[in-house]
């Protein structure tokens, strides 16, 4: 809507992306916080709780009233500043709406069967989940292909041209980040805040390198890819990082309300689709390490298990194993944040060093 504005009325400052994205961004936070006490309310009063794993950490008993399913609140944010504030005939907005949204449904009807169900195996079966992951992936892959003009071109870090072209390879290849993305945010999102704040680290990088490619002359410069029109999707990114730091106000430790499949799916995929649409899908390994490393722990775990009838860690994912250590979770937590915001400095210092 303002960037209409700025086509009828010839209001020039809305031209500038930066703008929009700073209004994007406060507008996010202030609906989250707003909206959020309100739904935590309503949720307590029905009842909407999650119920907690049952071979979760004992200390977890504890949080079984914890209402869920506040993802539903911030992605609402996130899309309604979107909408008002990003140009809405760039395809690489348009994916990233899609994005969040339709990863934000399949999280609210397995929450939805949870709730109902009174358990966790009330929900979607995980095959159904991840076949829905997958379509989806695949939809946005496809948009991004055909209607986006995206390059198939496979880069690396620290290297400044592409290794090969993956040419219509390249769906399959995005299908599988955007995808697996989803799921290391989901995997993370156990621990009060644990997945916001690296979550809000990856944003923020990712958005300074959508911003850089999708510009010319810095895109020249720094040797990175130049993907046209891509720089619009700042707006869309610093409207989730405003909502993301909204809803943190109420899920720090101790935790008022959880995220939820209904957050933590759509955050994933759209640090996916964002990591895919400005050529760092193996960069992403950096800037989301936290969530590869949370991740990492549960493949060695099951695979352990099967072949050696071992297990690796006294739980998976990784953080329930420093619970069951004796660690703090505030503890835990800050020290994830700390890994991840070491991380992404590392990753934007690939800036320059290429």
């Amino acid at each position: 809507m303002l960037y209409f504005l700025y086509k009828i009325l010839n209001i020039n400052i809305l031209n500038y992306i930066t703008v929009r994205a700073g209004i994007a961004f406060f507008a996010a936070f202030f609906l989250t916080t707003f909206f959020m006490p309100r739904f935590i309310a309503w949720a307590k009063n029905k009842h909407a709780n999650q119920p907690i794993y049952e071979l979760a950490p004992q200390s977890h008993k504890a949080k079984n009233k914890t209402p869920t399913m506040g993802g539903i609140v911030f992605i609402t944010a996130t899309l309604l500043s979107s909408l008002l504030c990003a140009n809405l005939t760039n395809t690489f907005v348009i994916g990233g709406i899609l994005c969040l949204f339709g990863f934000s449904f399949i999280g609210f009807k397995d929450d939805y069967g949870k709730i109902a169900g009174h358990s966790n195996h009330a929900g979607m079966s995980p095959r159904k989940k991840f076949m829905y992951q997958i379509g989806l992936s695949f939809a946005l892959s496809i948009i991004l292909f055909l209607f986006a003009n995206l390059s198939g071109e496979f880069f690396i870090p620290f290297y400044k041209y592409a290794l090969f072209n993956l040419q219509f390879f390249a769906i399959f290849f995005w299908m599988l980040v955007i995808t697996a993305s989803s799921n290391s945010v989901n995997l993370t999102d156990g621990l009060d805040g644990l997945a916001s704040i690296p979550s809000i680290f990856a944003l923020v990088s990712l958005g300074i390198f959508v911003y850089l490619c999708g510009h010319s002359v810095f895109s020249d410069y720094l040797f990175l890819p130049k993907v046209v029109g891509v720089g619009e999707l700042c707006v869309v990114i610093f409207a989730l990082i405003g909502a993301i730091l909204g809803f943190l106000w109420y899920n720090c430790y101790p935790a008022q309300v959880f995220m939820g499949d209904s957050g933590s799916l759509s955050v994933g995929a759209f640090i996916g689709y964002t990591g895919v649409v400005s050529k760092n899908e193996i960069l992403l390994i950096i800037i989301g390490f936290v969530f590869v490393i949370e991740t990492l722990s549960v493949i060695l775990q099951v695979g352990s298990f099967k072949i050696r009838k071992k297990r690796i860690f006294l739980m998976a994912p990784i953080h329930h194993h420093f619970e069951l250590k004796g660690w703090n979770e505030n503890k835990i937590i800050v020290r994830f944040w700390i890994i991840a915001l070491i991380a992404n400095i590392i990753a934007l210092i690939t800036l320059k060093l290429r």
